[in-house]
């Protein structure tokens, strides 16, 4: 059995220099795991907050070194006003992160909805959406090995979770036949102090996917807040490597999807973008293929 952990990162906000703190884009994926990997994946990041944390070195039970999270938020604030020393730990952590993911043969999934300027969005038609999109995604990974899997989403409200989760669950149970048979329930809902596979996908997304698609897709927000110059630093040095880790498949038309899919409203950029190194170097296309911008829409209210 597979496990797909998923976060989000990002709201609805309208984009509006009156709202800076409102986020440009809406970052929802996450990490497939195989079961038999998931003890070791678990012990890797449980030794990794204790080296980034050395307070918990000292804490005696595992109950409270799992409840202890190092959020991604946390990262980013290094990476904007930090000194030397915690930029220095915001980019060792995050190698370290994806040599983790790396050894226990995860595989990524994620959605970027980049939102447009001024227009009011509708968030939960968004997120809905995304979650959907993840499933189908994850329904191809698990049906290419033969096997099951379920989905872990970290927990929100109950009503954006019961709205949020529908759309699988009628495509699951609908009378003309089960559209993602290897996915076995419907999305459940953990808390990520108690799920350490929800704290490693928000640590992917929260830290790595959504500053490197601020930089990437928003750069001439100079008055946002999430569209900070060391945010290009993630990109650079980072988004390589969580390329080579999607799940990229042939739809039946010849069409490449899956892995991290952007649906740019601002100025219509491919995922492409996201996994550039520089400017100057060529795009890994034998591992990324043909990153084209999704055809889905933000779902906009005006």
């Amino acid at each position: 059995m597979y496990l797909c952990y998923v976060d989000e990162s990002g709201d609805g906000q309208t984009v509006d220099p009156s709202t800076p703190e409102a986020p440009p884009v809406m970052v929802i994926g996450g990490i497939i795991v195989n079961e038999s990997a998931l003890r070791a994946l678990t012990w890797d990041f449980i030794a990794l907050k204790k080296q980034f944390r050395p307070t918990l070195r000292r804490v005696a039970k595992l109950s409270e070194v799992i409840r202890t999270e190092i959020k991604g938020s946390n990262i980013r604030a290094h990476l904007r006003n930090g000194n030397r020393n915690q930029v220095r730990l915001a980019h060792g952590l995050t190698d370290k992160l994806l040599a983790m993911l790396e050894r226990n043969d995860c595989r990524v999934l994620a959605r970027i909805c980049v939102k447009q300027d001024g227009v009011v969005n509708a968030e939960e038609a968004m997120y809905g959406a995304s979650v959907a999109s993840l499933c189908a995604h994850f329904e191809h990974f698990l049906a290419e090995r033969d096997d099951r899997g379920v989905v872990i989403l970290d927990s929100r409200t109950k009503s954006k979770n019961v709205d949020n989760v529908h759309c699988v669950t009628t495509r699951k149970f609908r009378t003309g036949g089960d559209l993602m048979p290897h996915v076995a329930e419907s999305p459940v809902f953990g808390h990520s102090d108690s799920h350490i596979g929800l704290q490693i996908a928000d640590l992917l997304i929260s830290a790595v996917l959504f500053p490197a698609a601020c930089a990437t897709y928003a750069p001439d927000l100079s008055w946002n807040t999430h569209c900070h110059p060391a945010y290009a630093a993630i990109r650079e040095r980072h988004c390589s490597r969580v390329g080579e880790l999607q799940h990229r498949y042939r739809t039946a038309t010849g069409k490449w999807t899956g892995g991290v899919v952007v649906s740019d409203r601002r100025r219509g950029l491919s995922a492409a973008e996201l996994f550039r190194t520089a400017k100057s170097a060529p795009m890994p296309t034998a591992v990324i293929p043909a990153q084209q911008p999704s055809a889905e829409p933000v779902v906009t209210e005006r």
